[in-house]
């Protein structure tokens, strides 16, 4: 399929050739489902376990008579009721590290990607060259070519260093290389913007 590329200026750049092995998929919601819970489980830090009963170094000596003392009949000093005890319930080690298979995570990606230009919400520009890095000055740029309220921006290998830095205080706009493109960023943006490059480096990605 054609899209049309333009500048920074919002000026026509020409047309380029979007693969539809890559940008012309069906979007299937369970399978973008599965990327996205795969992703966030992912980022998940593995939880801190607690030290139960069984896992405090203390005696397990009875340290008093069973009666006559006037006190609980305690078997040893591990109970969660003494200071050094044991945590009663505490939370557990869990380690959140879940599998998907590689072949889904491609099609999450493409599909991903093809969801934003079926819903018309793809820009490609030309490059993100700036002649100087100012964020003022981008956010006059960016609200020509009809962003959304919150865009991703994808470019090649790197991204265009003076665009990154005036980009960087401007709400709701991120910027990624490309390697960086993923399934639950995509689809939180309004809008996806690509480069040429990005691109290119997209559909070699799936490629090679």
């Amino acid at each position: 399929m054609k899209l049309k590329v333009q500048t920074l200026d919002a000026k026509a750049k020409g047309d380029i050739d979007l693969a539809d092995t890559v940008f012309g998929l069906e979007p299937r919601a369970d399978i973008l489902h599965r990327v996205v819970t795969w992703q966030l489980e992912k980022a998940r830090g593995t939880a801190r376990g607690a030290r139960e009963r069984a896992d405090v170094a203390r005696t397990g000596k009875k340290f008093g008579r069973q009666k006559g003392g006037g006190t609980a009949r305690h078997g040893d000093r591990r109970a969660p009721v003494f200071i050094g005890g044991g945590k009663a319930h505490g939370p557990r080690v869990r380690d959140f590290n879940p599998s998907l298979n590689k072949k889904i995570r491609a099609l999450g990606l493409k599909m991903a990607l093809s969801a934003k230009v079926k819903s018309g919400s793809l820009i490609v520009l030309e490059d993100l060259a700036l002649k100087e890095a100012k964020t003022k000055a981008l956010v006059g740029t960016l609200s020509k070519l009809g962003f959304g309220r919150t865009a991703l921006v994808i470019d090649g290998e790197a991204v265009e260093t003076s665009f990154a830095l005036a980009a960087a205080n401007i709400p709701g706009v991120d910027v990624l290389p490309a390697m960086g493109a993923n399934v639950y960023d995509i689809l939180r943006h309004d809008t996806l913007v690509l480069t040429r490059a990005g691109v290119e480096k997209l559909e070699a990605r799936f490629n090679g």
